[in-house]
């Protein structure tokens, strides 16, 4: 998604789960922001500054993309274990895999077989539920006697 969100209910462990994935940038030391951008976190300790790089809409193997989004401002001074940047599926240093939605279930004139859920029209006016896949596709040209070919959307000899 988008937008995730926090779940409403949850078992408690949401934000160790959001730690262990790994995908989240977590402070390694006491310091303190020095600059925040989108594609990078600097932060300074002990006269020292250090650059942390976030990940930009990187493709996974589930077609999906990996992206890291800057939790902190600059001039914030942060704790050791303190979370810099929430990942793909992360809100607030906590697991958010989806929305808080309140749905109608309705089973039609008494019948289980013909039931269905009810949702809002905002939620499709206003990409609430809208999610992006990446998908990557090479294509090979090759050079012809006729010189190097040609990659266009229109097909000889059809009419559109």
């Amino acid at each position: 998604l988008c937008q995730s969100e926090k779940c409403i209910v949850g078992t408690g462990l949401e934000g160790q789960t959001a730690v262990d994935s790994g995908f989240s940038v977590i402070a390694e030391h006491q310091g303190k922001i020095f600059y925040t951008g989108s594609h990078k976190i600097s932060f300074s300790r002990n006269g020292n500054t250090e650059s942390i790089p976030l990940v930009k809409y990187q493709g996974s193997n589930k077609k999906t993309f990996l992206h890291q989004k800057s939790r902190v401002q600059g001039g914030q001074c942060v704790k050791k274990g303190q979370i810099l940047a929430d990942g793909a599926a992360t809100v607030g240093g906590e697991l958010a895999l989806g929305k808080n939605l309140l749905v109608a279930y309705m089973p039609w004139e008494g019948y289980n077989s013909e039931d269905a859920v009810l949702i809002s029209e905002r939620l499709i006016c206003e990409d609430i539920l809208t999610s992006f896949y990446i998908r990557k596709y090479e294509i090979k040209t090759y050079m012809t006697n006729q010189g190097a070919e040609r990659i266009t959307k229109g097909i000889p000899h059809l009419e559109t």
